[in-house]
């Protein structure tokens, strides 16, 4: 079993930064495929970014370019940095873990229970 838990969500200006932080723990991470989604109030989950074990990385549409995914397997943590961020942004963005490096939530099998981010001014 991997229990997963987010950080590094809160309220930041548009044009800002945030760093998301995904700890794991229970099993290594390093066999996993992780990503993150994200959750805006009344719209369905959406895919954001994927990497694999070995760092292949996987954008969803519209996020390569301000979204940059990492991991440290040695820290069992992936990281989400998000740059020029936008009120459209806002949402409660989720990590997760799973065997294939997919855009599907369907074939993640451990999820974490979700950090707020709000852009807005």
């Amino acid at each position: 079993q991997v229990h997963l838990v987010e950080s590094g969500g809160g309220l930041v200006q548009p044009g800002g930064s945030l760093r998301l932080s995904c700890a794991a723990t229970g099993r290594t991470l390093s066999n996993y495929a992780m990503a993150w989604f994200r959750q805006a109030a009344g719209k369905e989950r959406e895919f954001v970014v994927a990497i694999g074990w070995n760092g292949g990385v996987y954008y969803g549409d519209s996020f390569t370019g301000r979204f940059t995914i990492s991991r440290d397997n040695a820290k069992n943590s992936v990281y989400l940095q998000m740059n020029s961020l936008k009120p459209e942004d806002t949402a409660v963005y989720y990590c997760a873990a799973g065997g294939v490096v997919v855009g599907e939530a369907k074939y993640y099998d451990y999820w974490g229970q979700g950090t707020q981010v709000t852009v807005s001014s």
